[in-house]
């Protein structure tokens, strides 16, 4: 099960574990979309609205699952990396019990707030009922999306990025066949959309268990394990919680970048979201980066190769930086083209080509502090993420968009900038944050 990143070319360490990872990246975006694009088949408006809201409760809360998992990866890349079995075994097990418990009490609050949930997100009247079904449904299933999670990032830490783009391509393909079957078949709405989504992560983790128990590897769970053990746990919420936060604060900006462009009018909030579909694409490369930066490096560390993890940094920045490079060309060109996949109204797409052109140069800039988010994360240091993206966002992404609103209210090419501007600012930090390490050493990890 176990990979040695600590030997061979670090480049194609990096090319064989980040493909994979994209693809996974990619089958979790096509399974949220397939909702999507099936409930618009069989139902209204309502249950469009339902699942798309209820979506993006359930993102927010996956995406700061997969970051305080970040801080496990990590911890069992490291122990990996110093070939200490034993260690490494006690940060899977902890893993588990931790996990476990967030989602069980994440659970019972979340079922007995739902009807708050909808409310904040400011649902349509005749959107809300389906709402609370909907999310109802997906808050009885954390424990099942968790389990997920913590399994993909325990495998990741040992290197194997492989196994966990099989599990999301098993959740892929069951829950859009249970999406036709439930929605299609049964008239479910979005209940059945939830119900999917439920089920199709509960078959992933039982073929998990299953790919596991036919693996071998040197790590052996014993039950001594799963007991909570202070540092290790204090290890992995120390890498875990500032990315976990600073995630959530990420999906809250854009929503409240969502909201400034609705009070804009119609056309110009469809322009925003069409054009924020497509950057969540194309930002699966930086995000891929990110992940893969942190699990090599994170297993160098652990092995005391620092120009190993240094390097894998480097390559990563090229990669994103260079996909970012071509993408923000072609798309001077083509934008209007791509906007025009989504609707035919001659408004929407010109509005659209004018955020599309602006916007997309974050794509380039943020492979670069995406890239080092990463590097730090495999220090210990996730608290430097947490401050880049945070200024970023306070400082320039948010206001900036507001002020480019209020000030070019017919155009949003400016709007648009406010994005690859605050990544700018989030690089400037992570040049001095590195500039930093070296000066003072802070590469130097304790042991756990």
């Amino acid at each position: 099960m176990e990979k040695d990143l600590t030997s061979g070319s670090v480049f194609k360490n990096m090319v064989s574990f980040s493909l994979p990872y994209l693809l996974s990246y990619f089958l979790q975006t096509l399974y949220g979309l397939a909702d999507l694009f099936i409930i618009g088949r069989f139902n209204g408006v309502d249950s469009i609205t339902a699942v798309s809201v209820g979506g993006q409760v359930m993102h927010m809360l996956t995406v700061m699952i997969v970051g305080l998992a970040m801080g496990s990866t990590v911890t069992i890349g490291r122990a990996v990396g110093a070939k200490r079995s034993g260690q490494a075994a006690l940060a899977v097990g902890n893993t588990i019990t931790l996990f476990m418990g967030v989602s069980v009490a994440a659970t019972g609050i979340l079922l007995v707030l739902v009807k708050s949930v909808v409310a904040v997100m400011g649902t349509p009247a005749e959107a809300v009922s389906e709402t609370v079904v909907y999310l109802t449904i997906c808050f009885v299933g954390i424990p099942f999306i968790t389990a997920y999670n913590i399994i993909s990032a325990v495998f990741r830490g040992l290197g194997d990025s492989k196994s966990p783009m099989y599990f999301i391509a098993v959740a892929c393909v069951v829950n859009i066949a249970l999406d036709y079957w439930l929605i299609g078949g049964f008239h479910l709405g979005a209940a059945g959309a939830a119900l999917g989504t439920v089920l199709s992560q509960t078959i992933s983790v039982i073929a998990a268990f299953l790919m596991i128990r036919k693996k071998r590897t040197q790590i052996t769970l014993k039950k001594d394990v799963f007991l909570p053990h202070r540092k290790i746990m204090g290890a992995i919420l120390k890498i875990g919680i500032p990315v976990a936060v600073q995630d959530g604060f990420i999906q809250v900006a854009f929503i409240v970048i969502t909201v400034i462009a609705n009070h804009r009018g119609l056309n110009d909030a469809a322009a925003v979201g069409i054009v924020e579909k497509f950057i969540g694409v194309v930002f699966l490369v930086p995000s891929t980066m990110l992940s893969t930066v942190s699990a090599l490096s994170a297993q160098n560390i652990g092995a005391g190769q620092h120009d190993r993890a240094k390097a894998s940094l480097c390559y990563a920045v090229f990669l994103a930086a260079g996909f970012g490079l071509v993408v923000s060309a072609a798309m001077q060109f083509a934008g209007s083209a791509v906007v025009g996949m989504f609707t035919e109204n001659a408004e929407v797409i010109l509005l659209g080509d004018e955020y599309l052109r602006s916007y997309i140069w974050d794509c380039m800039i943020a492979g670069v502090h995406f890239s080092f988010s990463g590097y730090f994360c495999a220090y210990g240091l996730s608290g430097i993420s947490f401050l880049h993206n945070a200024l970023s966002i306070v400082c320039v992404r948010v206001p900036g968009a507001f002020l480019a609103s209020r000030y070019f209210p017919d155009t949003l090419f400016p709007m648009g900038l406010a994005a690859p501007f605050g990544s700018l600012l989030s690089v400037i930090v992570c040049l001095a944050a590195f500039v930093w390490m070296k000066k003072y050493k802070r590469y130097v990890v304790k042991e756990v």
